[in-house]
């Protein structure tokens, strides 16, 4: 897929590893959508508004008018941020934006006033798909002015009036409520997935994955009282690498109960859920897998509270 723009920069993060002292079993740490015409020639994106703030409410501004008509989207492209991921831009390559005080089903916009002078709306009526956007999901929403205000997905979308350049992303995360559209109108890699967290998986129910959204699992013959003991070592590791520690803060739908990290007899660090060792699985290729489960009748999926998903009870 080819890209308008890519970012100048490359943020550079460090993740520090605090290994949690916590003993085990103490806790540680409007209108509906309609489809854009495809075939209007692409307008001119003129200068942004001034805005007032962030406007990161609706910005009902007293005695203030309404902001000036929504501009134009002109040809939408996907391009590629550093930062961020694949991310919508205009046709002069200025990152469009969605608000999470919106509604997608129905389309409607909360953004008015200051809040639009700040946060621009974008027009619908020359809105065409390039490269990478799905012209089906690109709709339309009437706003309270009467303008046709566009939207991809069902969210209506907004320029950043401080996005001084084509390629600025600045407007992401502004107020925890404002964040870059990706192409399917969600958000763009709205923030850092959490080191461990849960999701629901429709046959195992919910499970603990990592930050790259792997399944995570427990090993049967392991031990956890009165400290942890991985029985898993040599080969055995090729095919579960251990999780690293994660920090407490760092967890997201995981029970705190037992979350800590102990020493393995090689040296490295691994992280526990409920005082049991935990890991991932080399047969696991993309996030939502769960080939490792019930490998041997000993390998399962875990629980947010480090329980095994289906293994036989003792």
């Amino acid at each position: 897929m080819k890209t308008s723009w890519r970012s100048a920069s490359l943020v550079a993060s460090a993740a520090a590893v605090l290994a949690l002292t916590t003993a085990c079993g103490q806790d540680g740490g409007a209108a509906g959508s309609q489809n854009v015409g495809a075939t209007a020639a692409p307008g001119d994106v003129g200068d942004l508004g001034a805005g007032a703030g962030d406007g990161v409410g609706t910005g009902a501004g007293a005695g203030r008018a309404s902001a000036s008509a929504p501009e134009p989207a002109g040809k939408l492209s996907v391009s590629a941020n550093a930062d961020f991921g694949e991310l919508v831009t205009d046709g002069a390559g200025r990152t469009l934006y969605r608000f999470d005080a919106d509604t997608a089903e129905p389309p409607k916009t909360t953004c008015e006033n200051d809040c639009a002078s700040t946060w621009p709306p974008v027009a619908a009526d020359d809105a065409i798909a390039g490269e990478g956007i799905d012209k089906d999901l690109l709709g339309e929403v009437t706003r309270p002015d009467g303008t046709k205000q566009l939207t991809i997905g069902g969210w209506p979308a907004y320029r950043y009036a401080k996005d001084t350049s084509p390629g600025d992303v600045k407007g992401q995360g502004v107020g925890k409520k404002w964040y870059a559209l990706a192409a399917d109108g969600k958000k763009a890699k709205a923030e850092p997935a959490a080191g461990l967290s849960t999701r629901n998986d429709p046959k195992l129910g919910e499970i603990v994955v990592d930050k790259n959204g792997m399944t995570v699992y427990r090993f049967m013959k392991d031990e956890a009282w009165p400290k942890p003991v991985s029985a898993c070592t040599g080969a055995c590791l090729e095919k579960w690498p251990v999780v690293a520690p994660v920090e407490a803060n760092d967890t997201k739908g995981v029970e705190r109960k037992g979350l800590m990290s102990f020493t393995r007899p090689d040296g490295a660090a691994q992280q526990t859920i409920d005082c049991w060792p935990i890991y991932t699985f080399a047969g696991d290729k993309k996030a939502g897998d769960t080939n490792g489960q019930g490998i041997g009748g000993t390998w399962y999926a875990v629980k947010p509270d480090g329980k095994p998903v289906g293994a036989p009870k003792k």
